[in-house]
């Protein structure tokens, strides 16, 4: 399942010493294979992106396993090449092309390719967050294989898909305690320049939309004024497709809200886990938060709320009026405040003030704990030119590579 998309904490023996006591329901085997893309993306293939899925082979899992990256030839050899190299001095030192192993997966990426144009990767989790430093355009879009192969192999989230997928879970059963087998994919989604300020992470307990918040922590005051829209929109995608349909009862989804924000893409689910990052919130609080369903148990509670005033969110029980008791001057105030919506329940839509210290989080780079290795980091310090001339080279590399594929493209046509 996904890594956590954060950076990892300064300190690691504090932070999960706290986890470990938050009261989480059992992570079972089938929840975390329920929030695999293959598993849900055909439900809600109407409201996802165009992506192709390809099933991996064990030889293709194995490759990208395996220490070091070396990746394919760009160019397919002919057979005079190979008889060439029957008397090359050099054929010792010639490394042999990956590919090989796994024709049948390369031949349907660069189909892929072919159909979409651009894609961003991902596997049944996760897609490589971590590594795009290493790819020329700094994010994930990807025009060659060996783009999305350099990607793969250079993140730690895929990793952790590939060796860690059920980490700290639970059988289904007493009887399962063998882990299931993982039928392993790659996803291809055709590559759209996503406004990230539209993009939102929502949480769902007992089938509930309990909150909601934006996935970039930057401030964007627009987002203000349509707080009500997007989070009716949500509410509204959320009922009428997620509620009913998706195998769990907890779980958290990303969506995308672009412009003008009359339609909900589906972009992500995530298991109901530490493992997924609660971004505006703490886990702990949204393990905590009230909802129609745990509030119906509570002894005399007669009513639940959460309403948003002047901005801030303020969550609790409402009882009824005391007999006799008449509201105050500052509630009536305050009344005129309050968000009217003919829900009884409002998830909290959480977004970045721009005093708050999210607002600001452009400072650090996101991810940054998985980008660069300490030896990378070590020479940028002390190393000849430091690392804008190790980038620099890289990247030359990188232009070098996609020249010599567009070319040899015209040559062929």
């Amino acid at each position: 399942m996904p890594h956590s998309e954060t950076e990892a904490p300064p300190q690691a023996e504090a932070p999960t010493t706290q986890l470990e006591t938050l009261p989480f329901p059992p992570v079972t085997y089938s929840h975390i294979l329920n929030c695999s893309y293959h598993s849900w993306q055909p439900r809600y293939r109407t409201h996802t992106p165009k992506s192709r899925t390809i099933s991996l082979t064990p030889q293709f899992v194995s490759y990208l396993r395996a220490d070091g990256i070396v990746l394919p030839s760009e160019n397919a050899r002919s057979t005079d090449d190979d008889n060439l190299n029957d008397y090359s001095d050099d054929e010792a030192d010639e490394q042999q092309d990956p590919s090989v192993e796994w024709e049948e997966i390369h031949a349907q990426v660069k189909s892929a390719i072919s159909s979409l144009g651009k894609v961003t990767p991902k596997l049944n989790w996760s897609a490589p967050k971590d590594a795009t430093w290493m790819a020329a355009t700094n994010d994930l879009q990807c025009s060659t294989p060996n783009d999305i192969y350099l990607l793969l192999k250079s993140s730690d989230f895929v990793t952790h898909d590939l060796e860690m997928p059920f980490d700290d879970c639970v059988p289904d059963t007493p009887e399962s305690t063998t882990p299931p087998e993982v039928p392993y994919k790659l996803v291809l989604r055709k590559y759209v320049n996503f406004n990230p300020s539209l993009e939102f992470r929502c949480f769902v307990r007992n089938r509930v939309l309990l909150c909601a918040c934006q996935r970039d922590q930057n401030h964007f005051d627009f987002l203000f004024d349509l707080r009500d829209t997007l989070r009716s929109r949500i509410q509204a995608f959320f009922d009428e497709h997620l509620k009913d349909t998706f195998p769990d009862p907890n779980f958290v989804f990303d969506v995308y809200v672009p412009p003008p924000h009359q339609r909900v893409w589906l972009i992500d689910v995530n298991p109901w886990a530490v493992r997924t990052d609660p971004l505006l919130f703490s886990w702990l609080e949204i393990l905590q938060m009230k909802d129609p369903i745990g509030v119906q148990e509570d002894e005399g509670a007669e009513q639940f709320v959460r309403l948003s005033l002047s901005g801030n969110t303020v969550t609790g029980v409402e009882p009824g009026p005391a007999e006799g008791s008449e509201s105050s001057d500052t509630e009536d105030e305050e009344d005129e405040d309050i968000d009217d919506d003919s829900s009884p329940f409002l998830p909290e839509f959480r977004l970045v003030k721009h005093d708050d210290p999210e607002a600001y989080a452009f400072t650090t780079p996101q991810y940054s704990a998985h980008k660069l290795p300490k030896e990378v980091v070590d020479a940028s310090v002390t190393g000849p030119g430091g690392m804008s001339e190790f980038l620099g080279k890289w990247q030359d590399i990188l232009a070098k590579q996609a020249e010599e594929s567009d070319t040899d493209s015209e040559g062929a046509q």
